[in-house]
């Protein structure tokens, strides 16, 4: 039998890249941490970069780390970013703007009317969630973004954490609005090119706006670039992409996670990793893109986007993996 090119490659493919400089250092601890993430059968990929410089790079299954993987509600954490640059052009006044006006709506008569950008953003918009079980009935509506508004308050606005997609698909409504664009153009024009990375389109609602909050797709590396220009204050190849003030915004704590119990500031989950100041995004399965910037540290993971990773499961596995690598490079004298 005569095999296919792809067969004699996957081997070499899937093998973990560490690099030289660090196996000198710390390349036990990331030998480790490789063979950890091969034996974690939802893990596809993982990229580590320290100060620039990728430093652990593994594919133990799945696309590998050339092919886009669904990033799931990743996607949340680069609609919060976009949400910055649109502030910063001048497009949204800042989050203190009202969503309704915004979307030319007329006054609801109740909490609604209160719902900011900067709710929107934290998770705190006293509206019910179309996340779980609500989520086929909500993507299955006529309108998704009427289908979030026109539903009874369950609270007012900057109270509880209520994690919900579809809030942050009217967050992406709102930057369509304000900016006469859609979020794959902005999202190409605005983030993509200036980090040299491919966005593919990705599911629209019954109105063709891009699904604000879920379904982008990135490669690994493209991934880990996004955090590599995050962790760097917002620039890459020393030109400006976010503002730095706005991720020191987003990274300010306004809500808790009822079930991991990090904090949660605009699109990012905050939480500490070998006892340094950590910021991440998270998405169903187990994609993951964090910032350690103390530690000049990047993690991207993709993961089997079909199954579910809870807190007490597979992603604290994943962020068992994580702290195991910043503790590495505490080690290493950071």
């Amino acid at each position: 039998m005569t095999l296919s090119r792809r067969a004699l490659l996957a081997p070499l493919l899937a093998a973990p890249v560490v690099a030289p400089s660090l196996l000198r250092a710390q390349g036990a601890a990331l030998e480790g941490v490789a063979a950890r993430a091969a034996g974690l059968e939802q893990l596809h990929a993982l990229i580590v970069m320290r100060d620039g410089a990728e430093v652990l790079a593994t594919a133990p299954r799945g696309p590998g780390l050339a092919r886009v993987a669904n990033v799931k509600s990743v996607s949340k954490t680069l609609l919060a970013l976009l949400t910055g640059i649109a502030i910063e052009r001048g497009h949204l006044a800042g989050p203190e703007a009202r969503v309704l006006p915004l979307l030319g709506r007329a006054p609801a008569g109740d909490a609604r009317d209160d719902l900011t950008v900067g709710h929107l953003l934290s998770m705190r918009t006293g509206l019910p969630s179309t996340s779980g079980p609500n989520y086929g009935a909500w993507v299955g509506s006529d309108d998704w973004v009427g289908y979030v508004l026109d539903a009874e308050p369950t609270g007012a606005p900057g109270g509880r954490f209520t994690y919900s997609t579809g809030t942050w698909h009217v967050l992406g409504a709102v930057l369509a609005e304000a900016t006469g664009r859609d979020l794959h153009d902005l999202a190409t024009d605005w983030l993509a090119a200036p980090l040299g990375i491919d966005l593919p389109r990705w599911e629209r609602d019954p109105q063709g706006r891009y699904l604000g909050g879920n379904q982008m797709a990135l490669t690994p590396r493209a991934l880990a670039r996004v955090g590599e220009m995050v962790r760097q204050g917002g620039t890459w190849d020393g030109a400006r992409v976010v503002p730095a003030a706005w991720l020191r915004t987003s990274w300010e704590a306004r809500a808790r996670s009822p079930w991991s119990g990090d904090s949660y500031g605009y699109g990012w989950f905050l939480t500490r990793l070998g006892g340094r100041f950590a910021a991440y995004g998270r998405g169903y399965g187990g994609q993951v893109l964090a910032v350690v910037p103390d530690l000049g540290l990047t993690v991207a993971i993709t993961s089997d986007p079909t199954r579910p990773a809870r807190s007490g499961g597979y992603f604290g596995d994943l962020v068992g993996l994580m702290d195991e690598i910043a503790r590495a490079v505490v080690a290493d004298g950071a």
